[in-house]
């Protein structure tokens, strides 16, 4: 769900051009005279790889509680209750005016995050007004330009802290919602169900990784024609473009997808958009092959690519492509591996596939691998065969004493697949070390046969039969 900005500040600033800005659509009424706008409307706004809700507000005033201005004000006061972070607007060309103190003060009580933004200041204008806006005690105003669309950028970097969190706040409400469902017997989960591919349903793939790294002509030779332009020129690929297929019976979801460079270095709209379009398509699979070049394997942006599909829970291999030019294949494999286990420990296990996309060479090796990895991810594991093996990890490694006390670690149970998710009962859950959870971790890894999977695995406090009881 898309987080939610109100846009509040006194009357005639621009927030309605702000509103309209974002959205892409002239949604809200837009005039000179102040006070146009009265119900604080809502639409969809895009502003690089960020979509959130918009919230467009009356302008804020002092105003009797019954009057019109007054009513206007309590639909503010709830925008901004309801809104994740508010932009508090000021007309940078008039200065700050007593108004805008005055809010700036109830914002400041306010519990939701306040961003300033001085509008007008294009071309440079209104920068004595900007350079006033620091003394409302609400950090350094953005520059910005509601109606030239000038400093979106530098609101853009804002706002990305806030999505980040957000964003991570409801993967892990989403999680334990699942935890949650799981314990209840309605779900339908059943770990004791052996798993049941559904072959009516498409198998969903995403081919990711840098610029340039082959990720189009690996595509075009899997499909057996040339369905995606490719050629020498780093970044052709803009969209993620889905292609329905079919391999040995089975029907596949196979996406390209924009080669994804560091963030540092995505500067243009266009790519900014390419690239949330291809994190869109990494949510949407359910196998991920982040794609190498042979010759260069391996920078600081692979990494991040193969955390972030981690991060999302995605079943994974790395595709190592180019191979036809690499001279002694066996020392590379090994070194790839090597570099492989020290980098990426939280996937430890991950398969890798070397091939050509350009010869064909090793590609008959892709598709099978991208199965077993799915069956993987899919992995159920029958609740009697975890507390054997967890009774056996605690013997070889019981958990540490924490403030002198002994953690008891009760059992286990594995609440959903896909990617494999376990609950252990435990009585002092929150205290449990992240060491030791690592350590599970990885004993389940090795034991149950998952390498290279996802596993994710949550401490969960058994409640007390006789809490509630005097």
């Amino acid at each position: 769900m898309p987080f939610k900005v109100a846009i509040v500040g006194r009357p005639n600033v621009g927030k309605s051009t702000l509103f309209n800005r974002l959205v892409g659509k002239k949604l809200a009424l837009v005039d000179d005279t102040p006070g146009v706008t009265r119900d604080r409307r809502e639409g969809e706004a895009h502003l690089g790889d960020l979509t959130f809700t918009v919230v467009d507000t009356a302008g804020l005033e002092e105003a009797a509680t019954e009057s019109l201005e007054g009513r206007m004000r309590r639909q503010t006061d709830a925008a901004i209750a309801e809104a994740d972070v508010c932009l508090l607007l000021m007309d940078a060309r008039a200065g700050v005016t007593p108004l805008d103190k005055r809010f700036a003060q109830i914002l400041r009580k306010s519990p939701t995050p306040v961003v300033l933004v001085a509008n007008k200041c294009e071309g440079g204008a209104g920068e004595s007004g900007r350079m006033e806006a620091f003394e409302l005690g609400l950090g350094a105003p953005i520059p910005l330009s509601a109606e030239h669309g000038e400093g979106l950028s530098a609101l853009y970097q804002s706002l990305q802290p806030y999505a980040d969190r957000i964003e991570e706040e409801e993967r892990e409400q989403a999680v334990e919602d699942a935890l949650a469902d799981a314990e209840d017997a309605e779900t339908g989960f059943d770990p004791e169900a052996p798993y049941e591919p559904d072959l009516e349903a498409p198998l969903r793939i995403a081919v990711v990784g840098r610029p340039n790294v082959g990720k189009s002509t690996l595509v075009n030779y899997l499909l057996g024609e040339d369905r995606m332009l490719t050629g020498p020129e780093a970044g052709i690929t803009r969209d993620a473009i889905g292609i329905e297929w079919t391999w040995r019976g089975r029907r596949v979801k196979l996406w390209d997808t924009a080669g994804m460079r560091r963030r540092a270095r995505v500067t243009q709209k266009l790519e900014k958009l390419s690239v949330a379009d291809t994190l869109r398509a990494i949510r949407f699979a359910e196998v991920v092959a982040v794609t190498l070049d042979a010759s260069i394997p391996f920078e600081r942006q692979d990494l991040h690519i193969a955390d972030l599909v981690e991060q999302e829970g995605r079943a994974m291999l790395i595709v190592v492509n180019k191979w036809d030019v690499v001279e002694d294949t066996q020392a590379k494999l090994r070194e790839l591996k090597e570099e492989l286990e020290r980098l990426l420990p939280q996937v430890r296990g991950i398969p890798i596939v070397t091939l050509s996309a350009l010869t064909g060479r090793g590609t008959d090796k892709l598709m099978p691998m991208i199965e077993k990895v799915h069956t993987l991810w899919n992995a159920r594991i029958s609740t009697s065969k975890l507390n054997r093996w967890l009774e056996e990890a605690i013997s070889r490694h019981p958990p540490p004493a924490v403030k002198g006390r002994a953690i008891n670690i009760k059992y286990m149970a594995q609440v959903k697949s896909r990617p494999p998710t376990f609950a252990v009962f435990s009585n002092r859950a929150e205290e449990v070390p992240t060491g030791y959870r690592r350590y599970l971790v990885n004993g389940l890894r090795e034991s149950f046969d998952l390498p290279g999977v996802p596993i994710r695995l949550f401490m969960r406090a058994r409640k007390n039969p006789f809490a509630d009881k005097k």
